[in-house]
This record gives structure tokens, C-alpha cells and sequence, in this order.
């Protein structure tokens, strides 16, 4: 019963809430008839699953303080679930027995719950206090496809309560945080965006409470604001002289924010996540819209990728791999740091993609860091021969594998972070399930274990389908040194391009 409720988690939520609402009871009678040592123990934090894609943290309080007082949340978007804290164990039980014996619906969508194997959710402060929380927010955006800058950030937060000072940083992802006058506003910020997204589908919100207690901003840019000292500009360039600019600063269609005209104000439904009470917030939250022009000062478009193999990967392999979020102009190792590449892409927006899919993922053994570099281009210097004989240094500018070089390519585009499932096409009819496990053998790179493929209608030139592997970076692999494999065919002319993406897919 265990595994059926698994297995239906990755269906349709209509099949998976029926089914799973008729097993969960039978599942919890069997607990409590079977052996105690296979039963989780009680404990304050209960772990919620089933939740709707728009839920937040606010829906959770809501639905759930009935049962008593919450001392923390912590949602997990992605996986539709989140951990619970409450003060007593008491609450927990009435929660977890509540959502045993009878439906609880949260944002409208039946949840359910069981005991965490946690005991206390932990917190970025590290407080002794439960209770304890901070005016700055620590806000994790997830799913970047849109830029995200000090004046996105101000115009979902600022409704809230007054915003006092924002940081952006792109160490590990693209992260913010947002310091509040006072601690409340920061909680009633947390309840209410935690979890939503900025814009539909994207640009997910993760909010906990940061370690500083206050925001140090020396400049006013797109990564960076100190709105109660307006007077703060942009960091000037050196005294010294300077070439002269024969065109200006930039070009006159560029603006320095990142963002054009804001959209007409929006009226907030009566049942809205934002509206905590009629006194806390306004009626109305505007939202800036994403322009494919943009300028921004403090980025690059190009990353800095360190954690490669020094014998297994090459200039195509990093192609291959970070094609998938955006266009790739060049690629170069650099010889002064083995194992360190610089990528230059299409723009800032898909090294920002990158890091957020690709920071810290194993590859052949090694765990990849990804960051921007303060490079603002590649320069071909410096030329060697790589351990595989290939060139240290390869331009894709003109390859017909970019995957984003019109708007009509870029958004038949999935931006979906590595899985274990990857989803092949461009694959000529005749192609077998045991030819593509005999391609993984002689690349050395670990075979399938489920196999998939997807009805072609009859005059289609080309096939597609599923490949499940036993671990995302068994799929990383794969897709690494197989992505834009050229497979030929007897009597063909021209020889297929095997295209990989990862896939929506967890499981088949």
C-alpha cells in the first residue's frame, strides 16, 4: 500500500488525491495494528503532502492553527509538500489524527499528514527560541526565467509592509534579502509570499529568516537598494582619464532598470494569499512585466564552471550540458586553473538559469560549481590541447544546436532542472531500444533502465521517448556526452542529430 501511494503521486492530482484518499486510512488502520517499531514516532512537526501548486504559507497557517499554535513553516514548492512545527506535540497529534479520520482541505485541495522523522525544523538563524524570527528575509527564487532585480523584489514585497533595504546575490542560485523595519512585517511578508510565485509557473519563492539583523548597501542598483537613502548612486568609475565613448553610455533604447513601464495595478480577490487584513496591506499589487531588453550593470552573461573531470569533459560536453538554459557563444578551459572553464552565453538571464539547475550537481565523479564570472567575454588566449586531444577553446556561435536563437525555438523550451528521466527525440524510426542501450555502452556512460517511446503518426521522419536511468547523475551523464550524437543510418544522406532534455517526468 506504501508503494501504490508512491507510485500515484506521480499521476494527475485527480487520480492521485482519489486514490490516495481511499488507501491513506486503510494505511493508518495497519499502523496501528502492526509493529510498533515500523510506526514514526510523535513528534511537534508534521510533514504535508498533496498540496496545490498555489499554495502558500499563509493557506498552511490557516487551515492548520485550529489545531494549535505554529511556531514555524517550512515549504518545499517543488515537491508540493511542507513541514509543519508546532509548539506542543498535542497540536501535531490532533492534526495528523484529524487528517486520518476525515478530509482536511487546504487551499482548497484535500492534504495529508503524518509525523516528520524531525523533531524541530531547523532554522538559517540557529535560534534557541521557536518563536524567534528576524526583519530580514532570506527569498531563494526558483525556476528564474524571468530577470529578477531590486525593483521586482520591491514591488511584490513593499505591499506587505515598507521595505527598507534589498540585496540580490547569485552565489548559489539567485537569492535576496529583504530587510523590513520590524520584525512583524517580516513575518506577515513570509506568511504571505512563501511559496507563491513572482510570475506564472516561475520565479518560485522560498522565504526563510536570514542570519544579519540589518542590510549594509552602498549603491543603488538592480542588485542592490537602500530606499530610506535615496540619494545613493550607481559606484563611479575611476578619476583617471578615460578612452572617449564614441556612442555614449549605452544605447538610448536601453534604460538602466531592467524593466519597463509597470502594468496597470491589479485588484486583489477577497480570498487573496497577499491580504493578511484590511489594515496591513493595500487593495492593489503591481507587477513589473519582463522585457527581452535589458541592461544590467552588475551581471554577466558569462559563468565560471570549476569541478569539471580533467579527462572526461571537453569543450562539447559543456555545450551539451548547458545548452539546455540558454544560448552558448563560447567555451574555453582555462589553463592557469585545471579543471575551470569559462562559459560566455546568450545573456545574463541563462547563466542565471545555469546556476540555479546546474550549481553543485555531480558529473563523472565531481561536483560542478557554477558562478557568474567577472569576465564580460571570452577571449580565445592562451590555446592548449585538453587530455582527450581536443582544443581547450571552441566557438558555438553559429552551431545549429543552440537552442534559443529565436523566439519561437526558445519557447518550445522546457526549463526543467536535471532528473533522472530524460526525454530524447529527433531519433530516425529504425532506431531501436537495443541500439540506444548498445550507443550508451560504447560511450562508456551508464545504460537505461526503462525505455519509453511515444506514438509517431505515420508520415512522421522522426521518433521520440522516455529514457529513465537509476540516478539523476547516471541522466546527467548520458545527456553530457550523447546530446547531439550524430547517428547515422545505411543509405542515409544526411545523419540524425539525437537531441536529450531532461524531462517533466519523475518517474515511467
Amino acid at each position: 500500500i506504501c508503494q501504490l501511494i508512491y507510485d500515484q503521486q506521480n499521476l494527475c492530482p485527480y487520480s492521485r488525491n482519489c486514490i490516495c484518499s481511499e488507501l491513506y486510512p486503510i494505511l493508518c488502520v495497519l499502523q496501528d495494528n502492526g509493529d510498533d517499531s515500523h510506526r514514526i514516532a510523535q513528534s511537534p512537526v508534521v510533514h504535508v503532502r498533496g498540496l496545490c501548486e498555489a499554495v502558500v504559507e499563509a493557506d498552511l497557517v490557516e487551515a492548520l492553527e485550529k489545531f494549535g499554535p505554529i511556531c514555524y513553516v517550512m515549504m518545499m514548492p517543488f515537491k508540493r509538500q511542507a513541514l509543519v512545527e508546532f509548539e506542543m506535540v498535542e497540536s501535531a497529534d490532533k492534526c495528523v489524527a484529524c487528517g486520518s479520520s476525515e478530509a482536511v482541505y487546504i487551499a482548497g485541495q484535500q492534504a495529508f499528514f503524518n509525523y516528520s522523522t524531525s523533531k524541530r525544523i531547523t532554522r538559517p538563524t540557529n535560534s534557541d527560541n521557536p518563536n524567534s524570527g528576524n526583519k530580514v528575509l532570506l527569498l531563494s527564487i526558483q525556476n528564474p526565467l524571468y530577470p529578477i532585480t531590486t525593483d521586482v523584489l520591491y514591488t511584490v514585497c513593499n505591499p506587505i509592509g515598507s521595505v527598507m533595504r534589498i540585496v540580490i546575490f547569485k552565489r548559489n542560485g539567485i537569492q535576496a534579502m529583504v530587510e523590513y523595519p520590524f520584525c512583524l512585517c517580516a513575518q506577515k511578508a513570509k506568511a504571505a509570499l512563501n511559496g507563491a510565485d513572482i510570475y506564472a509557473g516561475c520565479c518560485t519563492l522560498k522565504i526563510e529568516y536570514a542570519r544579519p539583523t540589518r542590510l549594509n548597501v552602498i549603491r543603488n542598483d538592480n542588485e542592490s537598494w537602500d530606499y530610506t537613502k535615496p540619494y545613493l548612486v550607481r559606484r563611479e568609475r575611476g578619476k583617471g582619464r578615460q578612452r572617449q565613448a564614441i556612442l555614449g553610455e549605452h544605447p538610448s533604447s536601453y534604460g538602466d532598470n531592467g524593466y519597463g513601464s509597470h502594468c496597470p495595478l491589479l485588484p486583489l480577490p477577497g480570498n487573496s494569499r497577499y491580504k493578511l487584513s484590511s489594515h496591513d496591506i493595500p487593495e492593489v499589487v503591481a507587477y513589473p512585466l519582463p522585457q527581452s531588453s535589458s541592461y544590467n550593470h552588475g551581471s554577466s552573461s558569462v559563468a565560471m564552471v570549476s569541478g569539471l573531470h580533467p579527462a572526461k569533459m571537453n569543450c562539447t560536453r559543456i555545450f551539451n550540458l548547458f545548452c539546455l538554459y540558454g544560448n552558448i557563444e563560447k567555451v574555453k578551459f582555462m589553463k592557469s586553473v585545471p579543471g575551470t572553464a569559462l562559459v560566455e552565453m546568450g545573456d545574463e538571464y541563462a547563466v542565471d538559469r545555469a546556476i540555479t539547475h546546474l550549481n553543485s550537481i555531480k558529473v563523472f565523479g565531481k561536483r560542478l560549481n557554477v558562478c557568474v564570472s567577472k569576465q564580460h567575454a571570452v577571449i580565445p588566449s592562451q590555446v592548449f590541447e585538453l587530455e582527450d586531444g581536443s582544443s581547450s577553446y571552441k566557438d558555438f556561435a553559429m552551431t545549429r544546436n543552440n537552442r534559443f536563437t529565436s523566439q519561437g525555438q526558445a519557447s518550445k523550451n522546457i526549463i526543467q532542472p536535471p532528473s533522472c528521466v530524460l526525454h530524447y527525440y529527433n531519433v530516425p524510426p529504425c532506431i531501436s531500444e537495443d541500439q540506444l542501450l548498445r550507443l550508451c555502452s560504447e560511450h562508456d556512460v551508464p545504460g537505461f533502465t526503462k525505455f519509453k517511446m511515444f506514438d509517431a503518426k505515420p508520415s512522421s521522419k522522426t521518433i521520440s521517448g522516455l529514457l529513465e536511468f537509476d540516478s539523476k547523475t547516471h541522466a546527467v551523464e548520458v545527456l553530457t556526452v550523447l546530446n547531439h550524437y550524430q547517428i547515422r543510418i545505411p543509405n542515409g544522406s544526411n545523419p540524425y542529430t539525437l537531441k536529450l532534455c531532461f524531462s517533466t517526468s519523475s518517474h515511467l
